[in-house]
């Protein structure tokens, strides 16, 4: 064997080694196969992980044949994961079988509850990274390393079904960058995405938790969804938030380039029926913020 052939051996298995040992890290996790949510991962971080139409569900599906309460999934033992019905009409079913008592999960395992499918992938699984990496690529924007529109679009949806099923406050924050065309104009497009990718690291970084969903919603326009956050607490962050980005210094080549923010929160209650109406209220409160002089923060006012 040549020296260059030993030395790209090595290379494969420092770097299998390297892949194995960030796949020890990842829980079990159930991987959907088919359908609108396709490569959608969801981790088993509790011991008792539930599926079907209810948003109180550990997993909320909404799809054709499936029960509010579908199914449970039981963590025993050390690595140990049982699954059984939970009284649904049309049934689960591991591998094309229908499961009449809990039944011990193997690696691979195909769970069909109506449309929808999952597939078992256990703790420290390599492929696991595979389909960490589809999705990311899938549920993410490119250029900032925010979440994207179709991501934050089904998110929102979701948690607004969760606080009216649970009464958990859900905020959300709105903000477009000031004068953004004008920045483009004055100092080119590169400086302008210059500004979108230090402003996202800037806010990943010290504005959002990892509960939080931080995402960009088109061109300067971006979003967090806040779940367990009141209003008070929302309009606090996104005052900080605002500080942030007017303190903080863009430095591009030698220039320091104006960046501020009109900003817009509103909250789950009563009256807010889906996750368009939560935004179409935030967007008010940014477009108040604009009247108002931008480089603000406004809430949504009934």
């Amino acid at each position: 064997m040549s020296d260059d052939s030993t030395i790209v051996l090595t290379d494969i298995k420092a770097a299998l080694a390297s892949a194995e040992k960030e796949a020890e890290k990842k829980p079990a996790a159930l991987l959907v196969v088919g359908g609108e949510l396709n490569g959608t991962l969801f981790d088993m971080n509790e011991d008792v992980i539930t599926a079907g139409r209810s948003a109180d569900n550990s997993i909320p599906l909404e799809f054709g044949g499936i029960s509010r309460h579908h199914l449970k999934i039981t963590h025993q033992g050390e690595e140990n994961w049982f699954i059984e019905d939970a009284g649904s009409k049309n049934g689960t079913y591991v591998n094309n079988n229908k499961i009449e008592q809990p039944t011990q999960l193997k690696k691979g395992d195909m769970i069909k509850l109506g449309t929808i499918s999952l597939k078992y992938l256990p703790k420290g699984d390599p492929d696991r990274l595979t389909y960490d990496k589809l999705n990311l690529e899938a549920n993410t924007d490119r250029h900032t390393g925010c979440y994207n529109k179709t991501y934050f679009n089904n998110r929102i949806d979701l948690e607004v079904k969760k606080s009216k099923v649970t009464g958990e406050p859900l905020s959300l924050i709105i903000f477009d960058l000031d004068h953004f065309k004008k920045l483009n104009d004055n100092f080119g497009h590169d400086a302008g995405d210059f500004v979108l990718k230090e402003m996202a690291g800037l806010i990943r970084n010290k504005g959002v938790r990892d509960l939080d969903v931080f995402a960009r919603y088109g061109g300067e326009e971006f979003v967090i969804l806040l779940p367990k956050t009141n209003l008070k607490q929302a309009y606090d962050i996104a005052e900080r938030l605002r500080k942030q980005l007017e303190e903080h210094e863009f430095m591009y080549e030698t220039t320091r380039l104006p960046v501020t923010a009109s900003i817009g929160v509103a909250d789950y209650r009563q009256g807010v029926t889906s996750g368009t109406e939560l935004f179409k209220r935030a967007d008010q409160a940014v477009y108040k913020s604009k009247q108002g002089g931008r480089n603000q923060v406004q809430f949504y006012r009934a």
